[in-house]
């Protein structure tokens, strides 16, 4: 079409923010400020892994569509876990990495993946993003909505479940309203962990916006990073993504700070959207029990009601946050592999994976920590 072109960019510089947003709407993950800070700060890097491939789809020299695309040369920070596939490859003498991704980078949050106002446009940019993983192994899109997903899987592309826990505000007058309607096992149960919590002296403060200071921050940053170290592994962020996430992107940042005797012990952050609150990263100086479970989820969802939000997502896999009062929810991801009997092969496992995902939300859902009363 004429005036019409793709082109590829490495990051956001020469891309309008406010062009950039209008696609993206208010989702923060794809904003334009979110991902500048990735990339801008080194986080997502050739350097570290994530090569950014920004696809754009421009018409008479305004911004029309675009894709956050990534070549990979690992699978860390995905959350859709295909370090098998990438090992079956090796065994066999060929390469998976490099590989092109769409997805925002160390984020498991569903949210729009093809930025475009009308569905022929993202149409667009799936073949164009298709065209270019015939350089490599594949083509991984993770996370996009259920509408994505299907427009994905017209243009030829393998879907995949996941399972995640989201809570969902079922108009609670307050934290106790929400446990009312809870098993009385599940009840007491989580009585006992919050007063746990306070019998040590921990209180908590809800910090929002402009009242997370730089100090709150750095902080912060300690307690992510010691939480790796836990884990002997290396944190995808850094002190200065953080800092540029509050200098730019605010209005979205809730901080949940643990404090015993005036002094900070641990730390949540959280990214706030419309209606949604999503549980992002976390971390704590010192071990203190099921300080986790109350910073992560009961104040994560006592701030929902109170705040009259209606979700809470807490972030990928977790089980056990399922007898916190979050729900199995199924996402979403598409893949593309250039080669024809590895596509194949992946595309019986896939089928085998989705019944047993059908199966493990059925179970999941026996085991309810709601009574019966609640709507599903």
């Amino acid at each position: 079409m004429a005036g019409e072109r793709i082109r590829v960019v490495e990051s956001l510089a020469g891309v309008p923010a406010t062009d950039w947003n209008t696609l993206c709407s208010d989702d923060p993950f794809t904003s334009h400020a979110f991902l500048s800070a990735l990339i801008d700060t080194g986080c997502a890097s050739a350097r570290s892994g994530w090569r950014p491939q920004i696809l754009l789809l421009e018409r008479d020299n305004k911004l029309a569509g675009a894709m956050p695309l990534f070549l990979k040369s690992h699978s860390y920070g995905e959350y859709v876990f295909d370090w098998a596939w990438a090992d079956a490859y090796q065994r066999h003498g060929l390469e998976y990495y490099p590989k092109l991704l769409c997805a925002v980078p160390f984020t498991p949050v569903t949210g729009p993946r093809l930025l475009a106002g009308n569905d022929a446009d993202r149409q667009k940019l799936a073949a164009a993003a298709l065209e270019m993983s015939r350089e490599v192994s594949s083509l991984h899109v993770l996370f996009p909505p259920s509408l994505e997903a299907e427009l994905l899987r017209g243009a030829g592309m393998l879907l995949r479940r996941t399972v995640q826990f989201h809570w969902r505000n079922e108009d609670y007058a307050d934290f106790d309203d929400f446990l009312s309607r809870m098993t009385r096992h599940r009840r007491k149960v989580i009585r006992q962990e919050r007063r746990r919590v306070r019998d040590t002296g921990v209180t908590f403060r809800w910090l929002r916006g402009a009242e997370i200071e730089q100090a709150h921050w750095e902080f912060f940053e300690r307690c992510y990073r010691r939480t790796y170290a836990a884990h002997r592994s290396s944190p995808y962020l850094s002190l200065q993504f953080f800092l540029r996430l509050g200098a730019t992107l605010p209005q979205h940042c809730l901080m949940i700070l643990a404090e015993r005797g005036g002094k900070p012990v641990a730390a949540t952050l959280n990214l706030i959207t419309g209606n949604k609150i999503f549980g992002r990263y976390w971390g704590a100086q010192e071990h203190i029990p099921l300080l986790h479970f109350e910073c992560c989820y009961y104040q994560a969802i006592e701030y929902a009601i109170t705040h009259r939000l209606q979700f809470f997502e807490g972030g990928a896999q977790g089980e056990h946050k399922l007898f916190r009062g979050l729900l199995p929810v199924e996402t979403h991801s598409a893949h593309w592999l250039a080669h024809p009997s590895f596509a194949s092969a992946i595309e019986d496992y896939l089928k085998r994976e989705s019944a047993g995902i059908t199966r493990y939300v059925d179970e999941l859902n026996e085991h309810s920590p709601f009574k019966d009363s609640l709507p599903s």
